[in-house]
């Protein structure tokens, strides 16, 4: 099956470093990306682990070249044409591919979650797993100001749904802080380099498959903090919320699955 990657400009500050990378998907977090990078740098986290931003052509100064390589950034790849998290992140994982990383970890840009986590999805990595889940909710998490109507969404129909699917509890399905192995994502079972997977399908599609297909999966403790007031979200609404509910729909029934019949709308997108 032929791969399908989104067309992207890449900018190369320093040559690869570490055998594994860490991706954050970006689009116009302004102040919000500013004050995580300053967290980052500040627990020693460029040192650790390749940085590369995954924008989808942000205008807000984020994604400004000597900002970036300055800050210990190693590479921007800039998304063009259309998409969402999906299209962003598979042309991450592609991009980390072809650059010889053995295992991806990706985390959200807008200064909510605990990067100072990353040093254990680096060891989970280390230790032989091929999916490590960033979790609120297992022993030593922390959800900090979380809104009610997200975690009761979360809790009563997202767990109970990924966990079916799964044939695992899974607790903390739509964190986007995780991390996979060079193994389970070039698994000719898997094949997450599809068009279908255009918006957030991939957040549950991957989970399902490296629990099914029986690779070393665990969770592990991290922080997710809102901030107080009005939610900052790109997802949010009745037809963000319908849309999600579209991507459980089709992994309860296997939609996404590689030797599925289903066919899709334009661009994977189920509304």
């Amino acid at each position: 099956m032929r791969l399908s990657v989104p067309q992207f400009e890449e900018t190369i500050f320093f040559e690869k470093q570490t055998k594994y990378c860490l991706l954050i998907p970006l689009f116009n977090e302004g102040e919000r990306y500013f004050r995580q990078v300053k967290k980052m740098r500040k627990n020693g986290l460029f040192g650790k682990i390749d940085v590369v931003i995954c924008d989808a052509g942000s205008k807000d100064g984020t994604t400004d070249p000597v900002f970036l390589k300055k800050s210990g950034h190693r590479a921007l790849l800039v998304r063009s044409g259309k998409g969402r998290y999906s299209t962003d992140i598979r042309m991450g994982y592609y991009w980390a591919l072809q650059q010889g990383y053995e295992g991806f970890i990706t985390v959200d840009g807008n200064d909510k979650d605990g990067t100072e986590a990353v040093g254990m999805f680096i060891d989970a990595l280390d230790r032989g797993y091929d999916y490590v889940q960033g979790s609120r909710f297992v022993k030593g998490g922390r959800g900090i100001h979380t809104p009610f109507v997200r975690q009761a969404a979360m809790k009563l129909i997202n767990e109970p749904v990924m966990t079916f699917c799964a044939r695992r509890h899974l607790t903390d399905t739509t964190n986007g802080f995780r991390a996979y192995s060079k193994r389970f994502l070039t698994d000719r079972r898997v094949l997450p380099f599809r068009d279908i997977f255009w918006g957030y399908e991939l957040i549950y599609y991957l989970p399902i498959k490296a629990c099914c297909l029986g690779f070393k999966t665990c969770e592990i403790p991290v922080t997710r903090v809102y901030p107080k007031g009005k939610i900052p979200s790109k997802v949010g609404g009745l037809r963000g919320n319908l849309y999600q509910m579209s991507i459980l729909y089709h992994c309860l029934w296997k939609h996404y699955d590689p030797e599925s019949k289903y066919r899709f709308k334009e661009h994977g997108r189920c509304i």
